[in-house]
């Protein structure tokens, strides 16, 4: 089984990737979805937050607050290494549990959806890292006509992130996304014949 790390900034065209290596076979993992659901749900997670930042960041009902917990970790530096530290930690264990299962039910591979796939620690976990990337303008039209918001802030978004050649530089292989869905689809079915193993497919 292949473990594929998926990365890119936004409007560069990662669900028309990740939807190719579905038809694969592929278990699709998309982690910011994971950790927003272990913010709710993980008790491991909540447990130990709530050691590091007191009482005072869960709500009566024992829910997260959110906000509380931002307005410590967002002018503390070391609040917020702590905060990363603990998290980044249990989503590792989360999902080095779904890589097992996924190994043991003879799925092909298992993609993993990060926009921080790098600085994570995510990446270390994969066996091949994909970069899906666009050129500027294109990813603000993208995202435009994907979330129907307008130019300015759809642009905010873009820049807010960091530039396509910092994720070609630190990924293994770059799928660009300068065309049409079809050519990108037609891209990623030509890598991922090359990754996933022949015998599996």
């Amino acid at each position: 089984m292949v473990v594929i790390g998926i990365t890119g900034p936004t409007g560069a065209g990662k669900t028309t990737v990740l939807n190719v290596l579905a038809r694969f076979g592929a278990v699709i993992v998309d982690c910011d979805a994971l950790y927003h659901d272990m913010l709710e749900h993980d008790e491991f997670m909540l447990g130990e937050l709530k050691t590091r930042f007191g009482e005072g960041v869960f709500g009566t009902d024992g829910t997260l607050r959110r906000k509380a917990l931002g307005d410590i970790v967002f002018g503390d530096p070391c609040a917020l290494a702590d905060l990363n530290a603990i998290t980044h930690r249990h989503i590792l264990r989360e999902l080095d549990g779904r890589i097992e299962r996924t190994e043991r039910e003879g799925r092909p591979a298992i993609a993993l959806d990060a926009i921080a796939l790098i600085e994570s620690g995510l990446g270390d976990r994969c066996d091949v890292t994909v970069a899906v990337t666009a050129d500027d303008e294109l990813r603000v039209r993208r995202i435009m006509d994907r979330e129907g918001i307008p130019e300015e802030y759809a642009r905010k978004r873009a820049a807010s992130q960091k530039p396509s050649v910092w994720f070609e530089e630190r990924c293994g292989h770059t799928l660009r996304n300068d065309g049409s869905k079809a050519e990108l689809e037609g891209k990623a079915w030509a890598l991922f014949s090359t990754i996933i193993p022949k015998e599996e497919l």
